[in-house]
């Protein structure tokens, strides 16, 4: 039987962590690095300035306004011309800045430190530029905080050979992002780079669980994937982070809807619909009669929210019985969390596989069809919408399955559960080293 608390590892582990660009990569680092501290480990965060986004430079300043014992040390990245690099992708180029300038910067910034640092965690957009200087300049294991599901790490791993991924029998060539179909592409190169470096590193944390992806997380694990890959280990899902500001306008909204009445409908932080699909979207959801979030003319039974908003805070309430999402790898896991049944909708990006991954589990739906259109020139009608909103909001099944998912994570991410004790053994074997 599972002790009913975890013990306090012993001696205490110092973690630095590094983490990349964009909110879809800060936010689960800045996740992880509360989960850390909340298990007694101390936390060297370094950060990447000058940073992209209003977004992210909130979420730092929040997360360091409510953990003080967080030691951040300012990462100034070096010049980098961006003409030198195939892509206009703000996101992508601050990856290749922040990969030129860290085996630079790293050792001047941790050296020093004391105690010296047990481990460093990095994103796997920087693994082929930090792994090699952390094992040899700094002599500290390298970890990799992988973001996405684990299939998309399998895929990953084997890349370019999208057919046939043991533990992953969803994937194939059709899942492939149409950004990696250009070779010269600067992310595809990175892409491809970080990839190979995978084997160097000495182990890939992932933001999953382990009854939600069991096939894939057995297959790396056991060698099938590639062999020399090092182990994966499932310590989702990321608790998020708790956050000291007035209640949202869009809650006290939820609040007067019935309950399990509500679509929310999110295409995460970066993907722009076209005028023509907005129109299209709108039209769906005023058709389907479900309350989700629109204008005056369904004042009564929607709200459209154009600021930054707190994505778990909305799953969990009440009202929401479903969520139209792109499938962020962030975003599943939320919904999981909080028993959300899923109409997924990619756009690019790892978010056609994290979408077959959700269908696999049974807690949502892909509509065949729609595999890339939110982000294209294909336009989905508004009836086509109507309708699928109808089903998944109408399907028992779903709903049954997106409940029994949320008791999965309850487990999981509890004392003696399998993502916890994946975690804490970790911490154990850094306060060792």
């Amino acid at each position: 039987m599972p002790s009913s608390a975890d013990p306090a590892p012993q001696p205490s582990a110092h973690v630095a962590i590094l983490p990349s660009a964009g909110m879809a990569h800060v936010t689960p680092f800045l996740c992880f690095a509360s989960s850390l501290i909340s298990l007694g480990c101390r936390v060297t965060l370094l950060r990447p300035l000058p940073i992209v986004s209003s977004a992210e430079s909130l979420q730092f300043s929040d997360f360091l306004s409510s953990h003080p014992t967080v030691h951040c040390l300012d990462l100034h990245l070096l010049p980098f011309d961006p003409s030198s690099a195939n892509s206009t992708d703000p996101f992508c180029l601050q990856f290749e800045s922040i990969s030129r300038s860290a085996p630079h910067l790293l050792p001047d910034l941790l050296l020093p430190l004391d105690p010296k640092p047990s481990a460093l965690v990095t994103d796997i957009s920087l693994a082929s530029s930090v792994g090699p200087v952390s094992r040899a300049r700094l002599n500290l294991p390298c970890f990799i905080l992988f973001i996405a599901s684990s299939s998309m790490l399998s895929f990953l791993a084997r890349f370019p050979n999208a057919d046939d991924i043991p533990g992953s029998p969803f994937v194939d060539a059709s899942m492939v992002p149409p950004v990696l179909r250009d070779p010269n592409n600067l992310y595809a190169q990175q892409f491809s780079t970080n990839g190979a470096a995978l084997v160097a590193t000495d182990g890939v944390l992932v933001n999953t669980f382990d009854a939600f992806e069991p096939r894939a997380l057995a297959a790396l694990n056991q060698g099938e994937v590639l062999e020399g890959l090092p182990r994966v280990f499932a310590i989702g899902p990321l608790k998020p982070l708790e956050k000291k500001r007035a209640r949202a306008r869009e809650l006290e909204w939820l609040d007067g809807q019935p309950e399990r009445s509500v679509v929310y409908v999110s295409f995460g932080s970066r993907t722009a619909l076209s005028e023509a699909q907005i129109k299209e979207l709108a039209r769906g959801l005023e058709r389907s009669g479900f309350r989700d979030g629109f204008m005056e003319r369904v004042k009564e039974r929607g709200l459209v929210v154009k600021h930054w908003v707190e994505q778990g805070e909305i799953l969990m309430h009440g009202a929401v019985a479903a969520f139209m999402s792109h499938s962020g790898w962030n975003s599943v896991m939320e919904a999981a969390m909080h028993g959300v049944r899923m109409l997924v909708w990619p756009c690019g990006g790892d978010q056609r596989i994290n979408a077959a991954v959700v269908e696999a589990s049974g807690m949502g739906r892909l509509l065949k069809g729609w595999e890339w259109g939110c982000g294209g020139e294909k336009v989905v009608a508004g009836e086509v919408i109507e309708e699928a909103l109808r089903e998944i909001m109408e399907d028992v099944s779903v709903g049954a399955v997106a409940a029994r998912v949320r008791d999965e994570v309850a487990r999981a991410v509890g004392v003696g559960g399998s993502s916890r004790v994946s975690l804490t053994g970790l911490i154990e074997k850094w306060g060792k080293c």
